[in-house]
């Protein structure tokens, strides 16, 4: 691994060590096996009573604090909610039926009663608020992406949990919809063998923008959004990138159009090849300025198998292991993203009340979100071939 001041010196952009860790949990093979779930280790039946006290934060425009159900799990408390505008703070409370509130995440943190927060800021925030959290000795749950455009801060956040020592899980929701949870149960299985090529898109037209506080969304180059597509293959063979060629179309939206964005960025669409690890070329695309139907999909072939867009196996394997997501607690809904929520959100909890380490751990977690911003950098140098740091 090149050193963090090499790497500066090569690309200008900072640097960061980067793994992917996520236990090895044994699959039972059985015949079809789409019914039913068989890899218990993942999520082991709670026997216990124990509720984790958890903080949310952030009701803007999405109202992902809310969305994930924490309020309905049977092993969480809310103890206490914060948004910087008091009337959404007052509306997330009520929603969730919890008294206590606070005006900021720099105020929630302090409150030693929580465990555990889980934090729906800023994106250019996550970072920065996720490393606060675990420095005030709490687990973190955030959503995407883990950095945003500094790799430094990713650096940063890497070092802030191990000193920490507590738990932290990007809730990328890719990872938890029918098709890449199946796809990374058969490639555990090895019913891809060697990874040969993948897809991920993450299609989302928006014309107008989107709300965001400080109009962080307005103009986004859109690799630093990335994690929806790169999951459909790094959170699927727990492996990362290594190298990446980008290009960008520039888009005619008027929030684009001449970079006239706080991004001076014109691109609304990017499509990405990166290099893995594993020796598989990936194509990673993102578009929000093409008309045509919301997307968070990919695909996988490897020399054994691939798995399709019609979430079909197709390859040499005839004993596929279990591959339907796990049973979620009673009263506890799936949710949004395909039912992605509600899994996320157990995950976590679980592995809070287990003492183990999340599947989306940090490491990753910023193996998902760091090429991203390599990615955009490619594109600004029209498509130069730049490395990827990692561990």
């Amino acid at each position: 691994m090149e050193s963090r001041r090499k790497f500066i010196q090569k690309i200008s952009l900072g640097t960061l060590g980067l793994s992917c860790m996520a236990s090895a949990v044994p699959l039972m093979a059985k015949v079809n096996g789409f019914d039913s779930f068989a890899d218990p280790d993942i999520y082991p039946k709670i026997t216990t009573n124990r509720k984790i006290k958890v903080g949310l934060v952030g009701y803007g425009f999405s109202k992902f604090s809310a969305d994930f159900g924490f309020q309905n799990h049977p092993n969480v408390e809310i103890v206490a909610v914060s948004d910087i505008i008091p009337e959404r703070c007052d509306a997330l409370a009520v929603h969730v039926k919890c008294s206590k509130k606070y005006n900021s995440l720099e105020e929630l943190v302090k409150d030693k009663s929580i465990e555990a927060v889980f934090i729906c800021t800023d994106a250019p925030s996550h970072a920065k608020h996720a490393i606060l959290a675990l420095n005030h000795g709490k687990h973190v749950a955030i959503a995407v992406p883990a950095v945003f455009n500094d790799l430094d801060e990713a650096f940063q956040l890497n070092k802030a949990v191990e000193k920490s020592g507590k738990l932290y899980m990007m809730f990328e929701t890719s990872c938890y919809r029918e098709d890449l949870f199946a796809m990374r149960q058969i490639y555990k299985a090895g019913g891809f063998g060697k990874i040969v090529y993948s897809e991920g898109e993450y299609l989302h037209y928006k014309p107008n923008g989107l709300p965001s506080y400080n109009n962080w969304r307005d103009g986004i180059p859109p690799m630093y959004y990335l994690t929806h597509a790169t999951a459909y293959h790094l959170a699927v063979t727990n492996g990362y990138f290594t190298e990446v060629s980008c290009h960008g179309v520039e888009s005619s939206l008027p929030i684009l159009k001449n970079g006239d964005n706080i991004y001076k960025n014109k691109f609304g669409t990017e499509v990405a090849i990166f290099k893995a690890n594993d020796g598989g070329i990936s194509r990673m695309l993102y578009s929000n300025d093409t008309n045509g139907p919301f997307a968070e999909e990919g695909r996988i072939r490897g020399e054994k198998g691939s798995y399709s867009r019609g979430k079909k196996y197709h390859g040499e394997m005839k004993n596929l292991p279990e591959v339907s997501r796990p049973k979620l607690p009673e009263g506890m809904p799936e949710g949004g993203h395909g039912g992605s929520h509600g899994q996320l959100t157990h995950d976590f909890i679980t592995c809070i009340l287990e003492n183990k380490k999340p599947w989306i751990d940090v490491r990753l977690s910023l193996n998902l979100s760091v090429p991203g911003i390599i990615a955009h950098q490619s594109a600004l140098q029209h498509g130069k071939s730049l490395n990827i740091p990692h561990f």
